[in-house]
Order: structure tokens, then sequence, then C-alpha cells
């Protein structure tokens, strides 16, 4: 019995090993120096690069190679490949390597950008995750396995899972709700484990930290002086360096007379810091927006400061090194805490304080999202057709270089625009047009891929599926005929272009296999077809006119309806409104009404709404000015009968603005359904995500905003209203059976900051976004919204041709599997590890792109629990599935940005609760089995103890085995006894 109270003893306090010990335990502090730069937001990354990130790069390479003990993490790759391309001398390129080597310059998240993380596409965070850990992992052989999310305005719940899926062991946030921060500070809740897939679950949950209230820069408040704190390099200044090197607000320098006051100042802020975390190290971020592009200056005055703490720990409680991120994560993981776990809820929306909910961003800039969308889509498809092309004709007169840099181009303008402060249309006026122009140049590239000329048009199917779809051609002409490649004509339908006075837009029905192109032929006139023979199928639209009409001279709605019928709905409009009046599918009826808040422009006079936040309180129909601006809607009804074309989706495209200064618009969707003001909006389009109201004391109605990516819906038991849409947008259910989406905003302000940047939002653009409707039931709609939601992303792509091609066989996946991406990257690498690394240092690397290898990812759409059969494991053989396209020959799986063989991925078992209690029932059979093998207690105690050890993932299990070895030798266990125990331990 006395020895049973041992083994519980010894069992409690593994369990508790590594929390915070006694009050005289020193704090470790690991100062990780860093510079935040904005791919974008106030200044062009042109002109960031003159200014200072060229100069971030040179120095830090410079000081890092003078002194064995500094550290520094590089973040956003677009600037250090810019850097590495065009600026950096052979030595800096022979430094950086030795540093990568030596792990004193750390890559952390490794993408283009740091992404946003709400309206951002799930694929787009794929790619440019993918096009900087391609080019790491290609120059270098390192694959980051830590974020730093330290500014994206929240944090969603499939962040996580893709930097799971990379290959990370650690993430890392910093902007979350501010009352729920302070919540989880007090609580020491700020690192967790994130199982951000309710499907996925453990099998992809990754450790995760949250900054404290400090954010990822140094305390910039000197109680004894009035400048800037650690950062001695001072403010940058634009667009040029000063030629002196002296910048404003530098600090002061580090003295025998300073050294005191800057010790006191920087251990309080890490005791500070300390109290909110569970163990005794401290993650102390040095730097901040735009900081080391003088890292002499930083390092010369840091190191004589951290000398002097260190020499005075004992006095002080603490010590401070140097640090990479990775040293960091390591110590923690290496205490062998038990973590809490955080489910599939993210962190969003975000607000700062009680009126600035961060919830505008998700409308800012609508011109620019359905751009960067339109680029995304347009990549996804150059992508497949290329790769098609190259396996199809290896040697085909389209030059491979020259094609692989078109997509290229493209890649890195989608890339690019992901940036947070970037498709959230949260920069300046410049910084946004340099977007668009990065984007609508690198979409002319990969047009020149598809471009030809006459009456003949390809029609291309970029997915993997079947679609009966209707594409919509401009033409010139007020009459056309359409044929397909089989000579038959094809149903049509003309009419005059909503956008042109002399032009129409001449609508078709297609019916296209999975990656599929088909040819149709267009015989345009000007003169009516004189008979059906010459006009195929093609139906010149008789369009009802609804006139332009001021909000205030509208009658009592509903006089004048005008019914439109299809086999689902039966629509009205109403034209006196000159809007869908109701829809009504079975005993549901849908109204539609556009809206707007009027936002306050005045500091002095309450919150404001601006790029970022969103603070109106006041709906209502505007009557002023009317004349300067008009909401106009366009619903296409598909008419069924005979085809397969589905009935259920209603298109609507809108057009909206300019804008009255200080205006939001919003679309309002009204129906009986009772979903108790709960929605439910995609998360990057990965998952969804419920949303039910909450209340609060001030700006309850921001508060209630979400991102839409893709999708979002209300429903009740029998019901759902949905809408997927070809952009991102704000929703909200402000009402019960209400689905409410921001559209477009226009606003300006008078504070200080937002006019010192060009951050008001004087968004004058007209913008027509498009959003698909579908009403059903639950279980009707629950089949289809995830596919109408790709449909809608990725419709066909139409390219003019001047000679037609045969058709090729079609690529069809199952209904529940979309194909993410098949395309070309130009990897050079070998797929072997320790052979790509022996390259590199060889100097052997090569620089020719390899055009054989092709990087697929096929994703499952629907989530655990979604749809009895369509959220079933889904098995396919991708030989068969892929033969259209060629022959599949060799097959490796990787890891999501390609860079890791999913073979010797192996990434750090964070202990929580449940794996916990599933050690403890292990520990209880091996106990029983133990006692009735008579064992000798000394040898049951060290058994008990090694398995106790085995719980925490940082003890190797070659040294636990060798020491079971030394115990069977000691005591002359028999071999059945070796065996089992063997088979125990294994």
């Amino acid at each position: 019995m006395n020895f049973l109270a041992v083994i519980v003893l010894v069992f409690c306090r593994c369990s508790s090993y590594g929390a915070k010990g006694s009050e005289n335990e020193l704090i470790q502090t690991f100062v990780i120096p860093h510079s935040h730069m904005d791919v974008g937001w106030v200044y062009t990354i042109q002109e960031s690069m003159h200014a200072y990130a060229a100069n971030v790069y040179s120095s830090v390479t410079e000081e890092l190679s003078k002194v064995k003990g500094r550290r520094f993490i590089a973040v956003e790759q677009e600037f250090f490949r810019l850097w590495w391309d065009t600026v950096a001398t052979s030595t800096h390129k022979r430094q950086v390597r030795q540093l990568v080597k030596e792990g004193r310059l750390e890559f952390i998240i490794g993408g283009q950008v740091m992404h946003d993380e709400a309206v951002t596409d799930l694929e787009d965070e794929i790619l440019q995750m993918t096009e900087g850990h391609g080019f790491l992992y290609e120059t270098f052989g390192v694959r980051p396995q830590f974020s730093w999310h330290v500014d994206p305005f929240g944090a969603s719940a499939t962040t996580p899972v893709l930097f799971a899926l990379a290959g990370f062991n650690a993430h890392l946030i910093s902007r979350i709700d501010y009352d729920l921060k302070d919540t989880m500070q007090q609580k020491k809740q700020l690192q967790f484990v994130w199982r951000g897939s309710p499907s996925l679950k453990e099998k992809q949950q990754i450790f995760t930290h949250t900054m404290d209230q400090f954010s990822y820069c140094t305390p910039s408040h000197l109680p004894f002086s009035n400048r800037s704190g650690f950062y001695w390099n001072g403010v940058a200044l634009f667009p040029d360096p000063p030629k002196d090197g002296v910048y404003p607000n530098m600090s002061l320098p580090v003295t025998k007379e300073t050294v005191h006051a800057y010790a006191q100042t920087m251990v309080e802020n890490i005791k500070q810091r300390a109290a909110w975390f569970r163990t005794n190290h401290v993650l102390w971020p040095w730097g901040c927006d735009k900081q080391f592009y003088n890292s002499s200056v930083q390092f010369n005055n840091m190191d004589p400061l951290m000398k002097y703490i260190n020499q005075n720990s004992k006095e002080f409680g603490v010590t401070v090194q140097y640090a990479s991120l990775s040293e960091y994560f390591q110590a923690i993981y290496q205490t062998n805490l038990v973590w809490e776990i955080r489910g599939s809820e993210d962190f969003l929306p975000y607000s700062t304080e009680p009126n600035q909910a961060w919830t505008g961003f998700y409308a800012s800039r609508n011109v620019l999202k359905g751009v960067a969308r339109q680029a995304s889509s347009q990549l996804h498809a150059a992508e497949i057709l290329f790769t098609w092309y190259r396996i199809r004709f290896p040697d085909g007169p389209v030059a491979k270089e020259w094609a692989l840099d078109k997509l290229r181009a493209l890649r890195w303008a989608v890339s690019e625009v992901q940036h947070h402060d970037g498709i959230t249309g949260t920069e300046s006026p410049k910084v946004a047009d340099m977007y668009m122009q990065h984007l609508m140049q690198a979409m002319m590239g990969a047009e020149e891929l598809l471009a030809t000329l006459e009456q003949h048009v390809i029609v291309y199917n970029p997915l993997a599926w079947n679609i009966t779809t209707i594409i919509n051609v401009t033409v010139t002409f007020p009459n056309a005929a359409v044929f397909d490649d089989n000579k038959q004509p094809v149903p049509a339908q003309i009419q005059r272009s909503a956008q042109s006075n002399v032009t129409y837009d001449l609508f078709i029905m297609v019916d296209l296999g999975g990656l599929q192109h088909r040819i149709y032929l267009i015989q345009l006139s000007e003169k009516p077809c004189s008979s059906r023979s010459k006009c195929g199928w093609t139906y010149e639209a008789k369009g009802v006119q609804f006139e332009r009409r001021n909000i205030q001279d509208w009658t009592k709605t509903g006089r004048r309806l005008l019914p439109v019928l299809n086999e689902c709905y039966k629509l009205m409009f109403d034209q006196d409104t000159n809007l869908l009046h109701s829809i009504t599918y079975q005993t549901v009826r849908v109204t539609q009404d556009f809206w707007e808040y009027h936002a306050n422009g005045d500091i002095k006079s309450g919150p404001i709404s601006d790029n970022y936040m969103f603070s109106s309180n006041n709906l209502n129909y505007s009557a002023e000015n009317y004349q300067d601006y008009a909401f106009s809607i366009t619903t296409r009804v598909p008419e069924c009968f005979g085809t397969r074309l589905r009935c259920h989706r209603l298109e609507q495209t809108y057009s909206l603005g300019p804008l009255d200064l200080n205006t939001e618009v919003v679309l309002r969707t009204s129906t009986p359904l009772k979903n108790n003001r709960t929605l439910y909006t995609d998360d990057n389009g990965y998952q969804m995500m419920k949303r039910p109201e909450r209340k609060f004391t001030n700006n309850t109605l921001a508060r209630n905003y979400f991102p839409m990516v893709r999708t979002a819906y209300i429903e009740d038991e029998l019901s759902r209203l949905v809408l997927t849409s070809d952009r991102a947008h704000g929703v909200s259910s402000q009402a019960n059976g209400q689905l409410e989406v921001m559209l477009h905003r226009r606003l300006w302000n008078n504070l200080p900051w937002n006019l010192g940047y060009n951050l008001t939002l004087n968004d004058s653009s007209v913008v027509r976004p498009t959003l698909w409707m579908m009403l059903g039931s639950i279980n009707a709609t629950s089949t289809l919204y995830q596919r109408e939601a790709v449909e809608l992303q990725h419709r066909p792509i139409i390219m003019p041709i001047d000679q037609p091609h045969s058709p090729v066989q079609p690529v069809v996946l199952p209904p529940n599997l979309h194909l993410l991406s098949l395309s070309i990257p130009g990897w050079n690498y070998s797929s072997n590890h320790n052979v790509h690394l022996n390259h590199i240092h060889s100097g052997q690397q090569g620089r020719e792109p390899d055009y054989d290898r092709v990087l697929l990812r096929i994703m499952h759409l629907f989530e655990e629990e979604e749809d009895p059969e369509l959220s079933k494991p889904v098995t396919i053989n991708l030989k068969d599935a892929l033969q259209g396209i060629g022959e599949v020959k060799v097959l490796e799986e990787r890891s999501l940005t390609g860079t890791w063989d999913i073979t010797s991925l192996q990434r750090w078992n964070w202990t929580t609760p449940d794996n916990l209690e599933t050690s403890e029932k292990r520990l209880k059979t091996i106990t029983q089995c133990l006692f009735s093998y008579n064992t000798p207690p000394l040898f049951f105690f060290f058994f008990f103890l090694t398995r106790i050890i085995l719980i925490f993932p940082s003890f190797r299990e070659q040294k636990v085995f060798e020491m079971w070895r030394r115990c069977f030798h000691s005591h002359h266990l028999t071999q059945r006894d070796q065996d089992l125990l063997h088979s125990l331990c294994s």
C-alpha cells in the first residue's frame, strides 16, 4: 500500500511538470528582433523598398554576421525576395545562407505576405503560402514551421488548419477582441491548442500563442524620456532616407547613465507580461512597423542593455537572450504542460474598444475585392490549361518559359493583394491603385496565353464536374445564332447590354464536362434572321424598361407587380420601386430592399466609420441628392424546362454608386424564417460558422456583422435562404428572418490619423457585385450550396479563337470533391530532402524550372454530418480520374504547400486533457498487467515512471528503450517478460 502511495505521488508530480515555479525562479526572456513590413498600406511596395525595406535586410544581414548571439525573424517574403533578386550583393547572399544554416536568421510564416484572415479565400491563402514556401525551400532548403500572424484584424479558424497542413508546429496571433483578451490574460489562457476544423479535429490541431495587450511592438513609452522606447534607429522617412542617417524620434542611446533606467523599464514590462502566462518563459518582441533599417544602431544599444540585465539577473529576477521564434516555442514545448483545447470557433469580429468594431473592412473597396477574386479565378483556369497543354503537347509551339513567366506574374499579383492591408480595402488610394495595376497587368499577360480572334469561342470549364450554366458574351450586333462543335443549335438569348448603349449581351446555355473545353460558333448579323435554321435557338429578349425613379416619388408598393415564373419559384418585380418585390417558394416569401447606413464623419460628434471600422446605428432610405447616383439590380431567372440547368439559382447583379459621402449601402433580404437573428457564414470558404446574435452595451449592430467570403445563410427548422458571392462582403441578421449584405461604402472623417495617412475611404467608384440566391429545404440546399459557391467562384472561361480544336475527354470527380489546384509550379528542387540539401550546400542547385512535376490538390467540400451521403469519405483512383489529362506515372503525397514529403513530416504533439486521459487509461492497463506478472517493486516503479515520462513528447523513445534495456539486464527478466514489456511500451 505504501508503494502505491508513492506511485500516485510521482504521477501527480509529473502531470504538473513544467508549471511556473517559485517566485525566486528567474524569468527567462526571449528577445525576438523583428520588423513589421506591410506589403502595401500607406505606401506602395516600391516606395517602401526604397525608403526602408531594402535597408532592413542589408543591415540586419551585416549586423547578425558580426556577433554570433544576435537573431532576427523575417516574415513577409515579398520584400525579402525583392531584396534578394534586386539588391543583395554576393556577399549578402553568402552571409544569409550561413545565417539561415545556423538558425540565426529565421523565416516565419514564409508566405509572400501576412494574409488577412477575414475576407481572403482559402485558395488564395494557400497560393501565397505556396509561392513563399517554394522560394525558401528551393533557395535555402528551409521549411517554415511557425507563424507570426500578429496584425490581421481578427483570427479565423481556417488559418491554423492551413498552417498545420503546411507542417507548422505552432501558431501566433495577436488581434482579438479587447475584452476577450483581457479575460484570457487574467486567467492565463492566452496559450491553447486550437482544433480549427470540426472535421479534422486533433488530426490537424496546432498550439496557439496569443500576444498580450502590448501586441507585437516593444513598449514605446519610456518613463525617463519623451522619445520612443527601444527604437534607437528612430522613425522611417518617406520618400528618401536621410543622407546623414539621423531619423526623427531616435531613442536615447544606452550609456552608463541611462542603462539602469532602460533595464528597469524593460524588466518591469517583462514581469508584467510574465504574470499573464503559465510558464516563466516570456516572449518579448523587439521591433514594430518599419524597424531595423539601421540595425547597427539597434543592436549596438540593445547588446549592452541585455548584458547589464544578465549581470544583475538575481537583482532583477530576469534573464534575457536574443532568440528566434522557434527557440521560444521549443522552450514552451519542453515544459510538458497540459494545454486547454479551443474548438473550431474563430476570433471574429474584432473590436479594439466598445465603439470600435472592425467590421467595416469586410466591404471596403468592393471593386478591388472583386478584381482580386476574378484574377484568382483566371489564374486557377490558366494553371489547369497550361498543365493540360504541357502534358498533351510537351513540344508544342507555346514557349513554356514564356507561359510560366505569365503565370508566375499572376501568382505574385494575386498573392500580394491577400495582404491584411490589401484585399481588406484598408490601404491608401495610391496603394489600392498599385494593387489594381499589378492585378490587371498580370491578368492581361495571362490572357495572352488564350488570345485569338473571330467567330469561334472556346468555353472552358475549370471545375472537375460536369456543369450546365449560362455564359455571357459581349457582341456588337443585335442578332446572333449559336452552334456547338457538333453544329447543333444552342439555346441563347440576346439583349441590349446593361453596361453599354452600343453593345449587346449574348447569353448562351452551355454543357461542359469536367476540365473540358468546347467550341461554339457565333454567327452575327445586323438584320433579323429570316428562318429558324439561321437563327438557331436564339431568343431576342423583350426587356421591361423600368424608368429611373427618385425615392421621394415612390408610390405605395405592391400596386404594379410584374410576375416571372420558373420551375422553382414565383417572382414578383415591383415596377414602382424597380426592385424584386417577392420570391415565393412553397410557403416561404422573400422580399428585398436597398437600405443605407449614414455614418458620422466628425469625431467630435461620436464614433466614426472608416476603412476599418463600422459604427453607424442610423439606418434609413436616403432622399437627398438621389439624382447623383443610383442603385440597380438585375435578376436572371433560369428557365429550365427540358434542360439540366438548375432552376433554383437566382443570379443577381447589382450596380451601386457613386455614393454620397458617409454612406454605407446594404441589401436586405427579408423572409418569415424564424432564425432568431442567427446566421451562418463561411470561414475563408472552408467551413461554415454559426453566428448567433450577441448583445453589447455599445455598438451591438456593428459587432454583429461578420465576413462572408463565399457563402452566408439563415435557416429555421424547415427552410434555408442561401447567398453565395463573387467577392467578400459584410453580412448580418439584424432582425428575425433577415439577411443583410453590405455592398458598398464611401466615407470621410476628420480623424487626424486617417487624414494623415489618407485612409478615409472616399471611394466614388461604381461597384457591380454578383450574388446567387437559393431558397429551399435544409436537406436540398445542403447538397447544393457548397458546389454553388465554387461554381460562382470558378465560372467558365471564354476564349475567342481562330482555329477550332477537338474537344478533350472530361475529368469528373465525385460531387463532394473539388479540384483545388492542378498546376506546374516550376520548382527545381529534388523530392528527396537530403539530396536537395546536398545540392544547395555544394552549389549544384540548378535554375531550370521543372516542367514535368505537377501539383495536385483535391478538397472534400463537406464537413462531418453536414450531409448524410456527401459528408462521407471518398476513395478515388487518380489514374482513372485524370486520364482525360494524361497518365499519372509517379505519385508523391506532400504537405499543403508541397515542401514536405508527408512520410517525413512529424509535427509536435502537444499534450491536451483528452490525450492525457488516454495515456492514463493505458497506464492503468499496464499497471494491472504488471501486477499479474509479479514484477519486482523497483522495476515496477521504474516502468511506471518511464511510461509517465512518455506521455510528454519531448522525451525521445530511443532513450526510454535504452533505459529499459539496462533494466532488463539488471533484473534478469525472462524473454517472455521482455517481449511482453516491449509490447506494452510500444
